[in-house]
């Protein structure tokens, strides 16, 4: 079992600073088994974090505290709690500015097409789920994705970013819902609500791809990279896999393009997605580099399946739907674990493990 001690400024609870020093394990399932390792300090209104003292989340985040630790593993809540009103309200002004300065051109000559995709692609985003067949959701997510394309024009807006803010939108949606979150009417929140966790969506999102940006630019380099780097590895890994791949002419580009353009989202319930990305926030390159060992235990896990496919269409079509639809936090946390012993074996020493 990995145990793991991290440093987070969680902010104001019940009237009180408090630092929280907490250890978790891979079987933590709620707040309490957080809060019963705490040890709280009533003054922490100047604490500066380094990147260095935050280490791995491997247990993931209760739902109570996951919408301020994902904006401060993001770098954009301030540690410094005097300075976090100030700078999300100039944060979240910034980004209502753009919106005012940008979003009329939607309709111009240059942008259209972009805007265009951008409509296509929001109700398929979550189709089976409620929340994001709402208009008003709909309309959050236009602004988002436009908003961030023509201010990253290197790529402008792929399809498959729309994706990416779904799990940041529903985190800090959370914040504000006791109920199901995928069942909730966001127009019954105020307005301000509305805006703040828009702006918040849009400037995590934009952090998380500044790191995989290389996925979306011209021929998507980035995607191409990693998926060689997904077949090298499995050939590695499991060479029985990989052979049965060559016999039946299985590209691993047919399968592993979507899981690296999408970051497995479109092969993970929601729910795991989000658990999933407690541990890629809190990992460096998580996004990236540790996403590739994510894929490779994740194709693995399905070993077993995968062998017993007889022809190329079985193989295709089993590797495009994989039966995840009842997996939990449990199923995560053993991906994870594994991801995390395959890092362990191969990333330092890749010419070692070379066959």
């Amino acid at each position: 079992m990995i145990i793991t001690q991290v440093h987070l400024v969680l902010g104001t609870i019940k009237g009180q600073s408090k630092m929280c020093s907490f250890v978790t394990q891979h079987n933590a399932k709620d707040v309490s088994s957080f809060e019963g390792v705490c040890n709280w300090h009533a003054d922490c209104s100047n604490v500066h974090l380094l990147p260095d003292n935050l280490m791995l989340i491997w247990s993931g985040i209760p739902r109570e505290v996951r919408p301020i630790t994902w904006r401060l593993l993001s770098g954009y809540l301030p540690v410094n709690m005097e300075r976090r009103d100030l700078v999300l309200k100039r944060k979240r002004d910034e980004y209502f500015g753009f919106i005012e300065q940008y979003y009329h051109s939607r309709t111009d000559e240059t942008y259209k097409d972009t805007y265009r995709q951008i409509h296509i692609d929001i109700p398929r985003t979550n189709p089976l789920i409620p929340l994001f067949q709402q208009p008003a959701v709909q309309e959050v997510f236009e602004r988002i994705l436009f908003i961030w394309a023509i201010r990253h024009p290197a790529s402008g807006y792929v399809q498959g970013i729309n994706d990416l803010v779904t799990p940041f939108f529903v985190v800090f949606l959370s914040e504000f819902v006791e109920e199901d979150v995928e069942n909730f009417d966001v127009a019954s929140l105020p307005l301000d609500t509305q805006r703040n966790i828009e702006a918040d969506s849009f400037w995590c999102m934009t952090k998380l791809l500044d790191g995989i940006q290389d996925n979306y630019t011209f021929a998507q380099p980035g995607i191409q990279n990693k998926v060689k780097a997904l077949e090298e590895l499995v050939s590695r890994i499991d060479e029985d896999i990989h052979n049965y791949f060559k016999r039946y002419e299985v590209e691993y580009l047919q399968f592993a393009f979507r899981w690296m353009n999408n970051l497995l989202m479109r092969e993970l319930p929601l729910r795991c997605t989000i658990r999933l990305w407690d541990t890629y926030q809190a990992e460096q390159e998580g996004f990236s580099h540790f996403h590739l060992y994510v894929c490779a235990a994740f194709l693995i896990e399905w070993r077993k399946e995968i062998l017993s496919m007889v022809d190329f269409q079985g193989l295709l079509m089993l590797l495009q739907n994989l039966p995840t639809i009842h997996w939990g936090n449990e199923e995560v946390g053993l991906l994870l674990a594994e991801a995390y012993r395959l890092k362990y074996m191969f990333a330092d020493a890749p010419n070692h493990y070379k066959r």
